[in-house]
């Protein structure tokens, strides 16, 4: 008689054994989940009386310190700290999803056609999208913006410029690799069209690192968002913004007034943070050969 032993499935080994990556992941994971449900409660705990409104000025006490009354404080225009971060993050997540889904629909279909038609096209678009990666992505978004003006749609389309050409690069990578595989061509040997084998036989395997990707741009768009809130060209005023009360708590900062910088700039971190650590863990089951390095 002889006894078997039964394989736990993956998920329970990830769980027993994780590496740092892992475990890095599942923090990142928490800390992205906490600000996404905090997006969707915010209105319901305003509508509670939970939450003040967070556009209402003159409605509290200037420069009032941390209490149980305004857990963060209030600004110099009365504004309740606390609800301001939290309905700031609810407005950044829209705007960074926003920018970083518009850059991904236009560069991984640029990529796939580019690298799979090769030719006077692929170098056409090899070289705009190479001047493009080649200036800085703020100072792009920056001059953007001044074109498009404030709003969120607009901030977003004035960050998602930047990241078009990464996509681009990556899918466009993976396409040139693949389409050389016996697949693709019994493929193309059965008469199967140009579109019949980009999105029948080439989209599911040239966008393996589209999620990394997409979860280390949005990282950096809330970066990216805070300095046009900071300089004035992000969101409109009547909208929460980290980067805006930041600029209007800089004045306080020297006489004392703490609180109206800490905590703007500690949501804006946080978020940030969990975000890399979710990218960087993807990153390791994306890569199988970092995969075992890290095992």
């Amino acid at each position: 008689m002889t006894i078997t032993t039964r394989q736990l499935p993956r998920f329970l080994k990830f769980a027993k054994n994780p590496t740092l990556s892992q475990g890095l992941m599942v923090i990142g994971l928490c800390m992205t989940l906490f600000f996404i449900f905090l997006t969707f409660l915010a209105p319901i705990f305003q509508s509670w009386g939970w939450l003040q409104n967070p556009k209402e000025f003159l409605s509290n006490p200037i420069h009032d310190a941390p209490s149980a009354k305004h857990w963060f404080g209030t600004s110099r225009l009365g504004y309740d700290v606390f609800s301001r971060t939290i309905f700031s993050a609810q407005a950044a997540l829209e705007v960074v999803i926003l920018a970083t889904a518009l850059s991904m629909i236009v560069g991984v279909p640029l990529g796939m056609v580019s690298g799979y038609l090769g030719g006077r096209l692929d170098k056409v678009l090899l070289f705009v999208m190479d001047s493009i990666y080649t200036l800085p992505g703020l100072l792009l978004s920056v001059t953007l913006a001044f074109v498009v003006g404030r709003g969120i749609l607009n901030a977003a389309i004035a960050i998602s410029i930047a990241y078009i050409p990464q996509y681009y690069r990556v899918v466009r990578n993976h396409t040139v690799s693949v389409k050389t595989e016996v697949y693709i061509e019994a493929a193309q040997a059965m008469g199967a069209s140009t579109w019949i084998v980009l999105s029948r036989y080439l989209f599911f395997n040239v966008i393996q690192s589209v999620p990394v990707l997409f979860t280390l741009n949005a990282a950096d768009a809330i970066l990216v968002l805070g300095g046009l809130g900071f300089l004035g060209l992000g969101l409109p005023e009547d909208v929460p913004e980290w980067g805006y009360d930041l600029k209007q708590a800089l004045e306080a900062l020297p006489t004392g007034i703490w609180w109206t910088t800490l905590f703007p700039g500690l949501g804006m971190t946080i978020m940030v943070v969990g975000l890399s650590l979710l990218g960087e863990g993807l990153n390791e089951f994306v890569n199988p050969r970092l995969r075992r390095e890290n095992r």
